[in-house]
């Protein structure tokens, strides 16, 4: 049996954890157990009445969806553990086929967690789940298929029971719905019940090692960008917060939120330029010095920034040579006549140099300005212009009088925009084919928020590449990217290879993270079906971003890109110096050669 990969995901929509469940049981070479909170959602099963339903669920600030699990309706919301086993089962591969022996242990698996709370609890005669006397406190439904199971359990910790009354929960009109914060004073935090819960699912299921992996527990709304906060206080999901009693407001667990936009995956990599952080955050900081916020978040992630020691400084491998000969000259010349941005000015690379004398660079549209704030980006931040329609036919012009047989197309964040930029990157990408048809396409892009149709824009505009980058481990995405989600980057690589383009992705390393949570992330990529993956050293912008916490060697570079390639990326950049464009023409052509390596269609 292979270890058991934990992942605390925050609160996650529905779909996006409903898409990330289905790309790890159709390629994962692993076994996952996904802890999360979703905002306000009724469930349907396939085998539900609706008239369960007792009032729209819109007007209880909730949406109603239908899922392949079995059972009738159910309640999923903030301050309940939802958890979500993709897993292959023993007894399939004994050919002894039981669902209710699953069940049955699932059940186990709560009724242990909850003794360990100091909670009785018990199954309950003809009835499925977990039950505290005659009130239920913990659902199950699952779906297994092959061998393979997924959806899962729903255990009530310190949700708002009174949605329960919206539904009649799982079909039984006769019994009650209670949670752990009746029975236990004061109420157990969410970290503990999932520490219980994760111990003894290990524990029931025989796995002999864990990866865990956690975001965040500390989430607060100021570390959000203002567009990102903007968007949450206009939505229809409900925050419920507690005083912390100092005078802060503090968010139940939660995911990151939207993911952060490709420039600053770039940004993360580069030299010195002017700042761009946050109105607030510059605020906070004195001149010459990081925001006192920013390492707030690192040190709640639990990483110390190294003291500002003139010895730690940038190492021999990280120096590069600059060249600024006729064909760099001559690039840069091209991109100013045609008023072109280029992520690699805009994040300072240090590859520029060798990039530029190449005649390749990686083009930056939707403006040169971006809505969110991440504690490594050096790209502005100011409140962004308006979107240029002519953008595309510029970036096509200089695709073509540069000659490019690959080019790169990213961009900022434009969460100011309805569909997050997507309809331009549509339109670069038709561009560019019509102007040079022989030109591979490769996009670096946002999240677009998460949202489907959005992303189904690109997707639908067929590049030859689909790039979004997962930018740092589970942990330190708070840290890093506030408004960020290491879910939905996940589930946003899924969907693209649903749609069955070739995905790419890459980390930065030096911002806190450790070696086993590196593999651990590098894992979670291969699992939803990544096909070319980059690895690369974090370099300071600035004194007032995220600091430089360590100096990965290239021997250590070199070892990670070993074991990426073990997992079977069918190509691997890993190197102190590489980039998310770094050789991606040359990615994409072995990619291409080597579908087999890619492990699925």
């Amino acid at each position: 049996m292979s270890d058991l990969r934990v992942r605390w995901l925050g609160r996650v929509p529905y779909a996006e954890a409903d898409e990330l469940q289905r790309a790890l049981l159709e390629r994962a070479d692993d076994d996952y157990l996904l802890l999360l909170e979703h905002p306000h959602v009724y469930t349907l099963g396939k085998s539900a009445d609706p008239a369960h339903v007792l009032v729209p669920p819109a007007s209880v600030g909730a949406e109603l969806v239908r899922a392949d699990r079995g059972g009738d309706v159910t309640y999923h919301g903030p301050g309940q553990l939802v958890g979500y086993p993709i897993v292959t089962l023993p007894e399939w591969r004994a050919g002894q086929r039981d669902v209710i022996a699953y069940v049955r242990s699932l059940e186990g698996v709560l009724i242990a967690a909850l003794a360990d709370l100091d909670v009785e609890a018990a199954r309950h005669d003809g009835y499925t789940g977990v039950w505290i006397g005659n009130e239920k406190v913990a659902a199950i439904g699952v779906r297994i298929a092959r061998g393979r199971t997924r959806h899962g359990f729903a255990l009530n910790v310190d949700p708002d029971l009174s949605m329960f009354g919206h539904i009649v929960p799982c079909g039984i009109s006769d019994k009650g719905v209670t949670s752990l914060a009746r029975h236990v004073d004061p109420s157990p935090d969410m970290k503990r019940v999932v520490d219980a819960v994760t111990a003894r699912f290990a524990e029931v299921f025989g796995y002999p090692a864990l990866d865990r992996q956690d975001i965040v527990w500390r989430a607060r709304a100021s570390d959000l960008s203002p567009f990102t906060r903007a968007a949450r206080e206009g939505s229809a999901e409900v925050h419920r917060s507690k005083d912390n009693g100092d005078g802060r407001a503090e968010t139940r667990p939660m995911a990151d939120g939207p993911s952060r936009a490709s420039a600053a995956s770039e940004a993360s990599r580069g030299s010195a330029r002017a700042p761009s952080l946050s109105g607030s955050d510059v605020a906070s900081a004195p001149p010459g010095h990081a925001p006192v916020r920013l390492l707030g978040r690192l040190a709640e992630a639990g990483v110390r920034a190294p003291d500002d020691d003139p010895a730690f400084k940038r190492p021999g491998w990280m120096k590069v040579k600059a060249d600024l000969g006729p064909n760099y000259r001559e690039t840069k010349r091209i991109m100013r006549s045609l008023s072109l941005n280029t992520v690699c000015e805009e994040a300072g690379c240090p590859n520029i140099y060798e990039c530029w004398a190449d005649r390749t660079a990686t083009f930056m549209i939707l403006g040169d300005r971006c809505t969110r704030a991440c504690g490594f980006c050096l790209v502005d931040t100011r409140h962004p212009l308006p979107l240029d329609e002519g953008e595309p036919a510029r970036v096509a012009d200089a695709v073509a009088q540069l000659g490019l047989a690959h080019a790169v197309v990213t961009s900022v964040a434009r969460d100011d925009v309805p569909d997050g930029g997507a309809g331009i990157f549509a339109a670069t990408i038709r561009a560019i084919r019509a102007r040079t048809p022989g030109t591979a396409v490769e996009v670096l892009i946002p999240d677009c928020k998460g949202d489907a149709d959005a992303l189904a824009v690109i997707f639908d505009a067929r590049p030859d590449v689909l790039n979004h980058n997962l930018e740092t481990v589970a942990r330190l995405q708070r840290a890093a990217r506030p408004s960020a989600a290491y879910f939905r980057s996940l589930a946003l690589l899924a969907r693209a290879k649903d749609a069955a383009l070739t995905t790419k992705s890459g980390i930065i390393l030096g911002m806190g993270e450790t070696e086993a949570e590196l593999r651990g992330a590098i894992a979670d990529l291969r699992n939803v079906g990544v096909d070319i993956l980059t690895l690369g050293q974090y370099l300071r912008p600035s004194t007032r971003h995220l600091p430089v916490v360590r100096w990965w060697t290239p021997d250590e570079f070199h070892a990670l890109g070993e074991y990426a390639r073990g997992l079977g990326f069918s190509h691997v950049e890993a190197g102190p110096l590489v980039r998310s464009s770094y050789h991606a023409r040359r990615a994409a052509e072995l990619t291409e050669r080597m579908p087999a390596a890619a492990g699925f269609s």
